[in-house]
């Protein structure tokens, strides 16, 4: 898993804050997705706003509608300028490549979507990361392991606190709760 995935108890000091109604949300959503027969985009993924203590399901289907990844890193000129980098050239020669390709006012155009996407939603929550927790989540249900529930636990608003995912065992949760 990436450095961004965490395992459920680094983030206890997280979820000490929850109120019994939500360990009981969390345990319901941990109950339905042991349930599930495979795969689905009903499936939940748990979000908590830290500022506000709200949690909430969001299926897996909406989750890109409800909280939307940045993907202005993604723009063509963008991956293009990296690509020339991993092909050992420098910073500057990648650079009159791109302006090259794309134009120079599309090149800028892109650096500055990208930088002002980050200085509007520090959460780091990237396309990456959102494919990459749609991965993992897929890959435990379709697999025989161990089925954790994804809760994703934004950074707080105006702050440089990255968005943390946590994937929450089961087992875990049902200690948790019976001793809320």
């Amino acid at each position: 898993m990436a450095e961004h995935t965490r395992h459920a108890l680094e983030g206890t000091s997280i979820l000490t804050g929850l109120t019994p109604r939500q360990w009981q949300l969390l345990h319901g959503w941990q109950a339905e997705l042991s349930a599930a027969d495979g795969w689905s985009g009903a499936l939940p993924v748990a979000l908590l706003e830290r500022c506000w203590l709200r949690l909430r399901r969001v299926p897996v289907a909406q989750f890109a509608a409800t909280l939307p990844p940045d993907a202005s890193s993604e723009a063509p000129e963008l991956v293009r300028y990296r690509d020339w980098l991993a092909r050992g050239l420098t910073s500057w020669q990648a650079e009159c490549l791109c302006w090259q390709e794309f134009g120079s006012e599309a090149c800028q155009q892109a650096l500055r979507r990208h930088w002002q996407q980050r200085e509007r939603d520090p959460g780091d929550w990237t396309l990456n990361r959102y494919l990459e927790l749609v991965s993992s989540y897929r890959e435990q249900l379709e697999g025989q392991g161990e089925r954790r529930l994804p809760l994703l636990v934004l950074g707080r608003a105006g702050t440089r606190d990255p968005h943390r995912l946590l994937w929450l065992r089961g087992t875990w949760l049902s200690m948790r709760h019976t001793c809320a």
